[in-house]
């Protein structure tokens, strides 16, 4: 449980030195994320944008247990 902690934490300080960079992105702007805009209203699902953060996180995760 130590170790995953410690991970973790430097996964959120190693995040949090890259923002600058991670920011320029297009995530959150991809094809397949739906964005309904109306007169006083929107809406914004972001699909494909969650399907590859799992994707990613998976990938991590099963490297870190390996």
């Amino acid at each position: 449980m130590n170790r995953t902690l410690v991970l973790i934490g430097l996964l959120v300080v190693a995040i949090g030195l890259l923002w600058p960079w991670l920011s320029k992105l297009p995530l959150g702007q991809l094809p397949g994320d739906i964005v309904i805009r109306r007169e006083n209203f929107s809406f914004y699902f972001p699909v494909t944008t969650m399907i590859l953060a799992s994707v990613v996180l998976s990938g991590v995760l099963w490297l870190v247990n390996r």
